[in-house]
């Protein structure tokens, strides 16, 4: 891939905190590796006893790469992902509504990073090897059950009876973040959106077509574009797995935010579809429906009324009166996947956050940090946000 570059210099801080860092997601191990790099004691706690295997694909843009390629990932990273070539959006009957054939070609002349396709689960061992690596602590296991911020070093609670006192608690503990919840000082769970995705992930031993081998093994990107629904299909693994979501509107019950689905009943959802698409879901044998959720009030997306849609729940700041509590990633800022920025901008909140705590020179200098990155991550964080809103009603009265 030509993108495995050295490991960038964080600049070290004069001082070494103890942070604890609550979530190994994306957005928590690149602050791990971040904070890490800049001199500090750092500690993740994450709720799961392990990283397990899950997820689907993601997509990667230049603003993510450009960071990967700083934080000293290995080589067999760089090789688990795919780099399309071209990218193409298809109005939903098949037809050509936009093409750049040389997609890869301008996307790293232009950025100096290439646009990856990669498999959630590699992204997240590569990050979480490397954090190891650089001496971060990882207490899996875990689940946070109380806080305390009251105090100039807070302290964290486990399910498991522990507690640990920090300088700082970083908040990457996603969607449903406790950490929120005690912040605001009430429950805070995520809204259903009105949308749900089918997540669709297929061996290329699985796919004898010859065309569609061709789908896979030469990497590109693909959009389809219908009328309330919208699909993306990609490379994995070097062109070895194909990776397709399908966004619906959502018909699970409430209070269930993921069930198995019926493999029928999504392809009765896609009839009329590109042929292609369709020869790719008769090879489907199971499929999850995952609902979408997010922190704004319930709303009908399908409105036209992009103004009303963008009145919402965000937070009014991400860093705590004490400034010793801030928050990075889905826990502050959830995405919508409509523009693939969820996991770019929860690694872009860690890389920053870790760069501007490399440059404190005394503890009295961490609230201008917390305020800094604030200034810098909460307008750009959530401006995507209400972008993905509009991408909603443009997927829906597109035909």
């Amino acid at each position: 891939m030509g993108s495995s570059r050295a490991a960038t210099t964080h600049r070290q801080s004069h001082v070494r905190l103890d942070i604890i860092i609550v979530g190994a997601g994306l957005g928590g191990l690149a602050a791990a590796i971040s904070i890490s790099q800049s001199g500090h004691n750092v500690i993740v706690y994450e709720a799961a006893k392990e990283l397990a295997e899950v997820g689907a694909g993601l997509q990667l843009t230049p603003n993510c790469t450009k960071i990967l390629q700083q934080c000293g990932l290995s080589d067999a990273f760089w090789a688990s992902g795919a780099e399309p070539t071209s990218l193409s959006i298809h109005r939903y009957t098949g037809s050509i509504l936009a093409h750049d054939e040389a997609f890869s070609c301008t996307t790293r002349k232009r950025y100096d990073a290439p646009f990856l396709d990669m498999h959630r689960c590699d992204l997240q061992q590569a990050l979480y090897e490397r954090a190891k690596a650089l001496g971060v602590e990882f207490r899996f296991g875990s689940r946070i059950t109380d806080m305390e911020f009251e105090r100039a070093r807070p302290m964290v609670s486990t399910e498991q009876g522990s507690c640990c006192v920090a300088d700082l608690v970083v908040a990457a503990d996603g969607l449903w973040s406790r950490c929120r919840s005690r912040f605001l000082d009430r429950d805070d769970p995520p809204k259903p959106t009105g949308d749900l995705a089918y997540r669709v992930v297929l061996d290329l031993e699985q796919i004898q077509d010859p065309e569609l081998r061709r789908w896979v093994s030469e990497p590109t990107c693909h959009f389809w574009i219908g009328p309330g629904a919208h699909a993306v299909g990609y490379s994995l693994r070097g062109g070895r797995m194909y990776n397709i979501v399908l966004l619906v509107p959502d018909d699970l019950p409430s209070g269930v935010s993921r069930q198995p689905g019926s493999v029928e009943e999504m392809k009765a959802l896609f009839k009329g579809w590109d042929p292609i698409l369709a020869r790719f879901l008769d090879l489907v044998d199971n499929v999850d429906k995952w609902k979408l959720m997010h922190r704004k009030s319930s709303v009908e997306w399908r409105s036209l009324e992009v103004p009303n849609m963008l009145l919402g729940d965000e937070m009014t700041s991400w860093v705590n009166d004490h400034s010793n509590l801030v928050f990075t990633g889905d826990a502050c800022h959830p995405m919508l996947p409509y523009l693939a920025q969820g996991a770019n901008s929860a690694i872009e909140d860690g890389t920053v956050l870790g760069l501007l705590l490399g440059r404190i020179e005394s503890r009295d200098h961490v609230p201008h940090a917390l305020k800094t990155y604030e200034n810098l991550r909460k307008a750009r964080g959530e401006s995507i946000v209400r972008e993905t809103f509009k991408q909603v009603c443009f997927q829906v009265h597109s035909s």
